[in-house]
């Protein structure tokens, strides 16, 4: 597993504004497009190109256009905030979701809906979730784009906790990790700390 941390100066100054806990759901809202936008700029630093030419104003010009087909799926419902963002950086993409109920008590993630489109071996899927905690949903999910036939699959994430990060790294060893920050802990409720809260109420305001 590869873990890309979104060290930018720009991307830590949004992070630590998010992480204010004065921050109305419209301010949070804001800071998490921008930084979503910063994060999802260096999960596609990498994409596959080929050569390519348009007939430009005065002349052809060459240049290279993307060689695969790009999917974002957020999980539900926090991941709903992360796909603006990215559809600014790649407004071709297509979109698929997948939603997913923790258990408060036990923290295991269970499955009410999924709709992907068609996703396969030439498809590069951006699995955006904001928090990565104990790493269950983001098993799940990465379960279920698996056998859904997606083979390049990366995890775009604002905030990872080391518990998490490690359970993907037992789970899916080559994935890679895109994310501003690993935090410290998680508490006994199972929140990372210092983290954001709950992502989903805050973006919300529930």
């Amino acid at each position: 597993m590869s873990v890309h941390l979104v060290d930018h100066p720009l991307a830590q100054h949004t992070l630590l504004q998010l992480r204010s806990a004065t921050a109305s759901p419209s301010r949070f809202r804001r800071l998490a497009f921008r930084l979503s936008w910063m994060i999802g700029y260096e999960a596609t630093r990498d994409l596959a190109t080929e050569p390519a030419t348009v007939e430009g104003p005065l002349e052809v010009a060459s240049g290279v256009r993307l060689l695969r087909s790009i999917v974002i799926v957020p999980v539900l419902r926090a991941g709903l905030a992360m796909i603006d963002p990215i559809l600014e950086l790649v407004p071709e993409a297509r979109v698929g979701h997948i939603g997913l109920q923790r258990d408060e008590r036990t923290a295991v993630a269970s499955q009410y809906y999924m709709k992907l489109p068609p996703v396969g071996p030439e498809t590069t899927v951006l699995l955006v979730d904001p928090m990565l905690a104990t790493g269950g949903s983001a098993l799940a999910a990465l379960d279920l784009l698996r056998d859904a036939g997606a083979a390049d699959v990366r995890l775009v994430v604002v905030v990872a906790a080391p518990e998490g990060l490690a359970a993907v790294q037992q789970a899916w060893p080559a994935i890679t990790i895109y994310t501003a920050a690993i935090d410290r802990e998680l508490d006994p409720r199972k929140f990372i700390l210092p983290g954001l809260g709950d992502f989903g109420d805050r973006l919300y305001g529930t």
